[in-house]
């Protein structure tokens, strides 16, 4: 069942391990299969080094379980809650990487800085609130996929493809497994960027107009950047 899929989602998980986002068993990455609407999820606790495509979970969008010899990600409802949330997107990854998690443990959004931020993310890579105790002992992982939500509010999810966690860390999602890696990928070297930028002393972010200009030259109807017809 969904094999495809299955390879897809594997190679993402891996690739988290390859980019430096996860050590151990600390990330997953999920997709979904748009026709039926089921999700492909790593397993939970299963090492990286052992673990094959056919270790893939998948589970309907209430969470059972359609095929599987392992048990989904503890995570899982985090992804199943962001999926319901947002019909476009069709992958989500969450890792603890070490300068996202960084800031999600301080509490602090990531602000725009410079260009390469403004590249990704149309504004501020933004963190949640703090959890309530009762959101923590009642329904935790769903409760995280509410929080999430509730901090990008009206925002296109794919104009801001993260979102940091408070105290916890980051969820990224893209059009895909792979696309949400990328982001993951991009989120890290941000966060990198902007931890080193405070240091130098700067805690203002770019104009509007020049975070205007780097976002909506790679993205959106008007987009110009690569070899498209409108390239240069």
């Amino acid at each position: 069942m969904l094999k495809e899929l299955k390879d897809k989602v594997f190679k993402a998980n891996l690739d988290l391990v390859k980019h430096g986002l996860v050590i151990h068993t600390w990330g997953n990455a999920s997709g979904r299969d748009r026709e039926s609407g089921l999700i492909v999820i790593k397993p939970s606790g299963v090492d990286y080094e052992s673990m094959k495509p056919e270790d893939m979970v998948v589970i309907d969008p209430e969470g059972k379980v359609v095929e599987g010899k392992f048990k989904p990600s503890t995570d899982a409802p985090t992804h199943l809650l962001l999926y319901k949330s947002w019909p476009e997107i069709g992958g989500v990854v969450h890792t603890h990487s070490s300068y996202a998690t960084s800031w999600a443990q301080a509490g602090k959004a990531i602000p725009p800085f410079g260009t390469t931020h403004a590249d990704h993310y149309y504004g501020e890579v933004p963190c949640t609130r703090l959890l309530t105790d009762n959101e923590i002992e009642t329904d935790y992982e769903i409760n995280t996929g509410k929080v999430i939500v509730e901090k990008l509010g009206k925002f296109d999810p794919l104009s801001i493809p993260s979102v940091l966690v408070c105290s916890h860390g980051p969820f990224c999602w893209g059009t895909d497994a792979d696309n949400a890696v990328y982001n993951a990928v991009a989120l890290e070297e941000i966060a990198r960027m902007a931890f080193y930028t405070i240091l130098l002393g700067k805690n203002e972010p770019i104009s509007q107009s020049l975070l205007d200009k780097h976002y909506k030259r790679k993205h959106g109807n008007g987009a110009y950047y690569g070899q498209g017809e409108k390239s240069n």
